[in-house]
C-alpha cells in the first residue's frame, strides 16, 4: 500500500509542478497576448492556425488566457495560504498554550465562524469589501483561518503535556521560548498538511467567486471569469469552458494529491 501512496503523490507532484512551471514561464509559453482582441478571429475552434486551443468571442487566444490564468490562480492560492496559516496558527498557539479567558474567547470566535459555510462567508465578505484581486485574497483569508486555529489548538494541547515541555517550564524557561522553540516545531507538520489541503480549496473558491462576478474581473484572464463568459456560447463553442475547466480541475487535483501524500508522510498515524 505504501508504494501506491507514493505513486499517487508523484502524480500530484507532477501536476502541481506543471502548473507552477506554466505560471512562471507564462510569457514564453503563451503564443499571444492574452488581452489582445481580434474580432475577425472570434470563436475559432481548436486547431486553428496560430490558435491551438481556439479563440473566445472577442478573438482572444484561449491558450494564452488559460496559461496566464494559472498565474492568477496560484498567486491567490499562495497569498491566501500564507495569510491564513500565519493568523490561524498564531491564534491556535495562543489559545492552546496559554488558555484561560483569552483562549476561550478566541475559540468561541472560531466556533461561531465555523458555523458559517466557507464559500458563502467568503462571498459575503468579498461583496462588502468590493471587487479586485486584493479584496478576494482578504475575503478568502478571513473565511479560512479558523481551520488552522482549531487544528493547531488541538495539537498544542497535546504537545504541552509532554515531559520535555513540562521540564523546560519547570527549569524556568520563558513560556514564549518554550512555545516557539519546543511546541511550534511539533505542530508545524499539521500546519503544512492543512495548508496543502486548503490550497486547492482556495483556488476553487476563487474560481467560484469570479464565476459569480464578485472576484477577478474581465478582461483579466482568470479561470472563473472565463468560465462565466463561456456560458452564453456553450452550444457553439465548447472549448471556451472545456480548457479553463480542465486546467482548474487538474491543478486542484494535483494539489489535493500532494496534500494527501504529505499527510501520509508527516502524520505518524498513517505510517502503516
Amino acid at each position: 500500500m505504501r508504494w501506491r501512496r507514493h505513486a499517487v503523490g508523484l502524480v500530484g507532484v507532477v501536476l502541481t509542478a506543471i502548473a507552477l512551471l506554466t505560471a512562471l514561464a507564462a510569457p514564453w509559453i503563451a503564443p499571444h497576448d492574452p488581452l489582445a482582441s481580434d474580432f475577425a478571429q472570434g470563436l475559432k475552434p481548436p486547431g486553428t492556425p496560430g490558435h491551438p486551443w481556439g479563440t473566445d468571442q472577442l478573438g482572444r487566444d484561449l491558450c494564452s488566457r488559460v496559461v496566464y490564468g494559472t498565474r492568477i490562480a496560484l498567486f491567490i492560492g499562495v497569498c491566501t495560504v500564507l495569510v491564513t496559516a500565519l493568523v490561524g496558527a498564531l491564534v491556535g498557539l495562543v489559545a492552546g498554550f496559554f488558555g484561560g479567558r483569552l483562549g476561550s474567547v478566541l475559540m468561541r470566535i472560531t466556533d461561531v465562524q465555523l458555523s458559517f459555510p466557507f464559500i458563502l462567508l467568503a462571498l459575503t465578505i468579498n461583496a462588502i469589501m468590493g471587487l479586485g484581486l486584493r479584496n478576494i485574497i482578504i475575503s478568502l483569508a478571513a473565511a479560512g483561518w479558523v481551520v488552522y486555529a482549531r487544528v493547531v489548538r488541538g495539537e498544542v494541547l497535546s504537545v504541552k503535556q509532554r515531559e520535555y515541555v513540562q521540564a523546560a517550564l519547570a527549569l524556568g524557561v520563558s513560556r514564549g521560548r518554550v512555545l516557539f522553540r519546543h511546541v511550534l516545531p511539533n505542530v508545524a507538520p499539521s500546519i503544512a498538511i492543512v495548508a496543502s489541503l486548503q490550497f486547492s480549496q482556495f483556488i476553487v473558491a476563487e474560481a467560484a467567486i469570479s464565476f459569480l462576478g464578485f472576484g477577478v474581473q474581465p478582461p483579466t484572464p482568470a479561470w472563473g471569469s472565463m468560465l462565466s463568459e463561456s456560458r452564453d456560447f456553450l452550444y457553439v463553442a465548447w472549448w471556451l469552458a472545456a480548457f479553463p475547466g480542465a486546467a482548474l480541475a487538474l491543478t486542484a487535483l494535483g494539489i489535493n494529491l500532494v496534500g494527501d501524500w504529505l499527510r501520509d508522510v508527516l502524520d505518524p498515524k498513517f505510517r502503516v
